[in-house]
């Protein structure tokens, strides 16, 4: 990785994004709208009629291709009414979110599954959040918002590379023998695989080639290395077996969230300004801070290290951490501000989506906080926290209904075009414009 985006590009960005980080401390909290308890009540009313409409539509699951569209255009015109009564959100912005984010997640699921029809509903949607992330940068870096071969293919190394480096049950000499051929695939070099894992990774990498020749586009492949050297330090940690500091952690977590951002960043479009980089890698690290909130519990049980897990375990209140989470939400927000251009709409519906992805972990997590802070971010939630919770286990125990669901968005109607085998999606997966 001898490019711009090398190893020294990273180390400094992750000192510059941590600068911001420490910076957020001193910030005044700015919670945003505030919500009573009547708004709590009207919206909550407005969640139970579309939750119930959705649920009615998964138990009828039709199977013609006709009924199937129908069925999406009555799920997604109910999906907008929500979005309006109970979210607040202009024309403007549910347009997006279903015009451009929904047939996104829904063309990109339908890719995977066939790609790979035994990758589980669990890893497809784990891909499509990626996905969606690209997907996003897309307009804000002047391009039309669109399902690419390169954005399909980065976006399924999660789930068969990233969830094998991070699996607890897999030797750390395994992971570390699996991790250096993946890099030499990534700078490019042809070597047959040793299995099956890798034979799908080796195609899922041709297929970014296939859009980005490497003599015209070498960003692309320094920025996916970038993310791949990130994930060999958090392995290498992790075998040497001593705990890091709290400044390590940081600069660990902050060197993967970046650099995954920074790839999305590089593949919606071939290339970046500085300016771009700094804003992707920000953005990154804010939602890998978002997604160890959302995990707290999980990495609890697992022994696993971050910012929240260790504040825990020394017996503090994860408020202050929280406030410093939401006041970094915020500068990066004012990042984005200068560095991209973009649609108004788009850029506040992001930061919406940054700050509800923080209160909501906050609603599901609250034995973590004080009751006062509990109350504070509630008041700045569209629901009560109690009513998330209670809709969460409800969702939770439908899991039957919601795979109905699933299918019936993704599976490939009748007289379409199927993808017959694995390598095919890399020969025939088009730009498919979205909204």
């Amino acid at each position: 990785m001898g490019g711009l985006y090398n190893g020294a590009w990273v180390a400094a960005q992750v000192a510059e994004t941590i600068d911001v980080w420490n910076q957020s401390a001193a910030d005044r909290l700015e919670l945003g709208p505030q919500y009573s308890e009547r708004d709590h009540e009207a919206r909550e009313i407005a969640y139970d009629a579309e939750l119930q409409a959705v649920e009615g539509e998964a138990r009828r699951a039709p199977r013609s291709v006709a009924a199937r569209k129908a069925a999406q255009e009555r799920l997604t015109a109910s999906f907008a009414q929500f979005a309006a009564n109970a979210l607040d959100l202009e024309a403007e912005a549910t347009s997006l979110l279903t015009d451009c984010f929904l047939p996104a997640g829904i063309e990109f699921s339908r890719y995977a599954h066939q790609f790979d029809p035994t990758l589980s509903r669990e890893d497809t949607i784990q891909a499509c959040r990626n996905a969606w992330t690209a997907c996003g940068l897309q307009p804000l870096l002047g391009q039309p918002s669109r399902m690419t071969p390169s954005i399909v293919a980065y976006s399924l190394l999660y789930p068969y590379s990233d969830n094998y480096l991070d699996a607890g049950d897999v030797p750390v000499e395994a992971k570390l023998s699996f991790s250096r051929r993946f890099r030499n695939r990534l700078r490019g070099e042809v070597f047959k695989e040793l299995n099956a894992r890798d034979a799908v990774i080796w195609a899922l990498v041709e297929m970014v080639e296939s859009e980005y020749p490497r003599a015209q586009f070498p960003d692309v492949y320094d920025c996916m290395l970038a993310i791949h050297q990130a994930q060999e330090d958090s392995i290498a940690q992790l075998r040497d077996g001593t705990e890091p500091s709290d400044a390590e952690l940081l600069e660990i977590s902050f060197a993967k969230g970046g650099t995954s951002v920074l790839a999305d960043a590089c593949l919606a479009r071939g290339w970046m300004t500085a300016a771009e980089s700094r804003f992707a890698f920000e953005w990154g690290a804010l939602l890998q801070l978002g997604d160890d909130l959302q995990d707290v519990r999980e990495d609890l049980r697992r022994g696993s290290v971050t910012l929240f897990t260790r504040a825990i375990r020394r017996g503090e209140a994860l408020d202050a951490c929280v406030a410093q989470l939401l006041n970094f939400c915020e500068r990066v927000a004012a990042g984005m501000e200068v560095a991209v251009p973009g649609n108004r709409r788009l850029k506040d519906l992001l930061k919406m989506s940054w700050r509800s992805l923080i209160i909501g972990a906050v609603a599901e997590a609250h034995e973590f906080f004080t009751p006062a802070f509990q109350r504070k971010m509630e008041e700045s939630s569209p629901f009560c926290f109690g009513f998330l919770r209670a809709r969460r286990k409800r969702l939770a125990n439908r899991q039957g209904l919601y795979a109905v669901l699933f299918d019936l968005f993704v599976e490939t109607g009748d007289g379409e075009e199927r993808l017959p085998r694995r390598q095919a999606v890399g020969e025939r997966l088009t730009p498919v414009p979205m909204g």
